[in-house]
C-alpha cells in the first residue's frame, strides 16, 4: 500500500481508504460478519483510513467499527465520521434553512458524544460535517462549535463533505480556514473538482478525501440496463428513470477509450481520481473481503499513465440535474 500525505497534518494515509456507508444503511441487505471481515481485511492489506458517519445507520456503521478496533488495539488507524444536519429536513439542505436550525451547539456536540461512545474512542481524528449550504457561508458556527470541541481534546482535525449538487460551496469554507480537509465526489464522469476545490485545497494544503470513485457502482463495469437493486438499495432512486441505461452506455464507451492499457475498469476509475497531486485518500464502499482485496490491489498498482488520464477527461459528464429529478 501507497501513502500520503494528509494536508497540514503529519498523517501518512493510505491512498485507498475503506468507506463505510453501505455497511451501516441505504444498499440493501448487508451481513454483519461479512461487513467486520471487510474491514479487518482492509486494514491487513495496509489501509489506515476508515470513514464513516453517523448517519449510515444511525450510527451502526460507527459500531461495527468500534469492535473491530476494540479487536486491533494499538494498531495506528485514522478514523473520519461525520455530523449529519437535524433532521428532519432538506437533503442538501434548502437555501431557506438558517444553519442554526440545522447545525445548533447542542445538536453537533450531542451527535459527536454518541460518534465517541460507538466508536469506543476518547478522540475522534477527524469530524466533518457532512453536508453544507452556500446559504450558510457568512456564518460558520458549527465549525466554530468543532474547533471548540478540537480544543477540549474531543477530535484532532476538522472537515466538511460537500453538497452533492454544489459542491463548491464549500470553497469559502477553505479559503478561509476553517477546515483542514473536505471530502468531495469526484470520478471520471463527475470531474467539478478540478475546477476550483482542488487549486483551493494545493494552495492552502487542506487534504482531499475523494468519495464515489467509482459513482455508486456504475464504473466498477458490473452493471447492465437490466440491473434490478434490492430493496432499500439507494441506487433504485439514484438510476431511476432511464439514468441506468444511459450510464451502462457512457461506461462502454470508458471502456473503449481504455482499451489495452488497464486490464480492469474499477481499478482505471480509482487510479483516475488518485491521479491529481491533492488527493490524500480515495474511501470505496467495502462490503466484503474480496472487494477490500481488490480495491487495496490499486493502492500498490502502478499509476495511471498521464496519457490515458486525459483522454478520460473527455468523459467528464454534466448531470447537476441528477439529485433533483429525472
Amino acid at each position: 500500500m501507497k501513502y500520503r500525505k494528509f494536508g497540514k497534518t503529519d498523517w501518512q494515509v493510505s491512498s485507498i481508504g475503506c468507506g463505510t456507508w453501505a455497511i451501516g444503511s441505504d444498499w440493501g441487505s448487508q451481513n454483519k460478519e461479512d461487513s467486520t471481515k471487510a474491514i479487518h481485511k482492509a486494514i491487513d492489506l495496509g489501509c489506515n483510513f476508515v470513514d464513516t458517519a453517523r448517519a449510515y445507520g444511525a450510527g451502526k456503521s460507527e459500531r461495527i467499527i468500534g469492535s473491530v478496533l476494540k479487536e486491533r488495539s494499538g494498531e495506528r488507524i485514522y478514523l473520519a465520521s461525520k455530523i449529519p444536519p437535524l433532521m428532519p429536513g432538506d437533503w442538501p439542505p434548502s437555501p431557506y434553512d438558517l444553519v442554526g436550525d440545522r447545525y445548533s451547539e447542542d445538536h453537533i456536540r450531542s451527535e459527536l458524544e454518541k460518534s465517541l461512545r460507538d466508536l469506543g474512542v476518547d478522540c475522534i481524528d477527524l469530524m466533518q460535517i457532512h453536508t453544507w449550504s452556500r446559504a450558510w457561508n457568512k456564518d460558520p458556527r458549527p465549525f466554530e462549535v468543532l474547533r471548540a470541541c478540537q480544543r477540549e481534546g474531543k477530535i484532532r482535525f476538522i472537515g466538511v463533505s460537500t453538497p452533492e449538487h454544489d459542491q463548491e460551496a464549500v470553497a469559502d469554507l477553505m479559503r478561509n480556514g476553517w477546515v483542514d480537509s473536505v471530502q468531495v465526489i469526484y470520478n471520471i464522469f463527475n470531474q467539478e473538482a478540478q475546477s476550483e476545490i482542488f487549486p483551493i485545497a494545493m494552495e492552502n494544503q487542506i487534504a482531499v478525501i475523494v468519495r464515489v470513485a467509482l459513482d455508486e457502482g456504475a464504473l466498477a463495469g458490473k452493471l447492465t440496463a437490466q440491473t434490478k437493486f434490492s430493496e432499500g438499495d439507494m441506487r433504485q432512486n439514484y438510476f431511476a428513470g432511464d439514468r441506468l441505461e444511459r450510464t451502462v452506455d457512457r461506461v462502454e464507451e470508458i471502456r473503449k477509450t481504455i482499451g489495452d492499457e488497464e486490464p480492469d475498469l474499477a481499478a482505471s476509475a480509482l487510479k483516475f481520481v488518485l491521479k491529481p497531486e491533492c488527493v490524500s485518500t480515495v474511501i470505496p464502499g467495502i462490503r466484503n473481503e474480496r472487494q477490500a482485496e481488490l480495491n487495496c490491489a490499486v493502492g500498490k498498482a502502478k499509476p495511471m499513465s498521464d496519457t490515458l488520464e486525459k483522454k478520460l477527461r473527455d468523459h467528464n459528464w454534466r448531470r447537476d440535474f441528477w439529485y433533483s429529478g429525472k
